[in-house]
Order: C-alpha cells, then structure tokens, then sequence
C-alpha cells in the first residue's frame, strides 16, 4: 500500500543479523504506513539498548533519553501536546527494569499511547545479562549458575492495575503482530505490547523455535474484557498466550483527567494562556 507518507527512509541498522528486531522494526514500519499515519504527528520516546534504537530508525520525531525513562518523556509529550501519537519503545530491561517504576505508573495514569516492548529475556545491548523476564535456571554472561528469581510478569502486573490494553505478539509472525500494534495504535488508552523475540547472540535458550514451541494463540471466542479470564492466561506457564490479553475501556485517559484539558483540547502552544496558571493547573493533578 502507498502512501503519501514513508517511514523507510533511514538507511542501516546497528543489529546482529538474525535480531528479531528486525522483524519489529519493519512491522512498525508497515503498520503505521497502512494506518496512513503522518510521520510528523508521530513521536517515538525510548530509552537506551538495543530495542531502544528503533526509534532512530524509522522516519518520524524521536526522543532518546536515559535507560529505563521512555516512559515518563512519553507523559511529557502526550501532557504537552495531546495531538501527537505516542509510541514508548524498548526492551524488557530497559521497560521492566530501569523502567520498572515508570511502567507501573504509566499503566495507572491510563496514558494514551501505545507501549512497545521488545522482550528476548536478556539485556542484549551489554552483552547477555539475565533481564527481568529471564527464564529460572538459565545460565548467562554474569548468571553463571543460572537466574535464581522468579521472571517479572508484565502481563499479569498490567491486567492487576487495570491496563486498558494488554497484548502479547511474536516477532516470528509478522502477520499477527501487524494487527496487533494496529489495534493498539487505534486505542484510546495505554496499551501494552510485549513483542517477544529472538536474541541470537546472547540468549541460546529462548530461540525462535522456543518461542514457536511455547506459545499459542487465543482462542477467536475467548473474552478479553473478563479480567478474571485474563489472569489465569497471564499466569499461564506451560505454554505462554499471543493476542490480546486484556482490554478495559472503562477508564478515563490521562489527560481527560488533566484540568488542563477538560474545557479544551488544543495544545498549550495554540493557546493564548498565561503560562504560571497552566503549570498550576498541571501542578494539581
């Protein structure tokens, strides 16, 4: 599909052959093409690492900032400028550990953009450490006898503080991740998606053919608005669930819930406004 619009202009990546950033990356890319979104209403706000770098990969505004705070920029953006569409992007070290705090809170905020997080179970940038999501037992650069914690659940942590959107692809079908961050970029609301996929050069364990082995599909009846329903799948551990998990469209957002906007949804810059009662306003939620 052609578009006025084209998020393919950057020229080389930075990753081992066999990333399955690769694979997110060109997804991201179609997927925002086929929304016919305007690169220049488009913000990307990441951290630091390798998934961290796709933001300076496609063609649109970008913001890279320190490990583990994408998503507290992200909130600066969205807060100042409601207008723009939002994508948080980074790795499950930078997201879930760095960035632990940030998560939780942005999940509560109800923050309207989209969360992307691209989970391989290792820190890949620093050369294979055990990352939050780590598997038990698996020997790393630094774990040399194996990660003795149990790993993070994203999904079940966002389902419990209510996420309104909450979904889980593999970087392995493209297809499937497409519709994916699609749905999520048309949500209202945050919405987490943790992409699992492959590190090749650091993680020897969690292949593309793990992934493929230990993951299903749910089922095209399943309800994901039964919060009770989408517990039990978080916590699922035998085989792991792809799609969309959990969706709660009860919430206000983030900024309708901002004194700053309720009367009026403009940006502050296209506003004639006096600017110490704006940071009160912004001061008091």
């Amino acid at each position: 599909m052609k578009t006025n619009f084209d998020f393919d202009q950057i020229p080389e990546t930075d990753w081992c052959p066999g990333c399955g950033n690769f694979s997110i990356l060109k997804v991201l890319k179609q997927s925002l093409d086929e929304l016919k979104i305007n690169p220049k209403k488009l913000v990307i706000s990441a951290g630091i690492g390798q998934a961290a770098k796709t933001s300076q990969y496609v063609n649109s505004n970008c913001f890279n900032g320190l490990h583990g705070r994408a998503l507290p920029v992200a909130t600066g953006i969205k807060a100042a400028n409601p207008e723009l569409i939002v994508i948080a992007e980074g790795g499950d070290g930078d997201m879930y550990g760095e960035g632990g705090n940030h998560f939780i809170h942005a999940i509560r905020r109800n923050l309207d953009i989209v969360n992307i997080v691209h989970d391989n179970m290792v820190y890949g940038l620093t050369l294979g450490q055990a990352s939050p999501t780590s598997r038990r037992d698996t020997k790393t650069t630094l774990q040399l006898d194996g990660v003795y914690l149990e790993p993070f659940n994203p999904i079940a942590v966002a389902i419990s503080l209510n996420a309104s959107f909450v979904a889980r692809a593999f970087s392995g079908d493209m297809n499937q991740l497409k519709e994916i961050l699609k749905e999520a970029v048309n949500h209202k609301g945050y919405a987490l998606v943790d992409v699992f996929h492959p590190c090749v050069s650091f993680n020897k364990i969690n292949t593309f053919k793990w992934f493929k082995d230990n993951t299903y599909y749910v089922d095209e009846n399943y309800d994901n608005t039964d919060k009770i329903e989408a517990i039990k799948k978080a916590f699922e551990t035998d085989k792991l669930p792809l799609g969309v998990i959990y969706k709660n469209e009860k919430n206000k957002t983030f900024n309708e819930n901002l004194n700053a906007y309720k009367n009026d949804n403009r940006p502050l810059y296209k506003r004639k406004v006096n600017l110490k009662k704006v940071e009160k306003l912004l001061l008091t939620n």
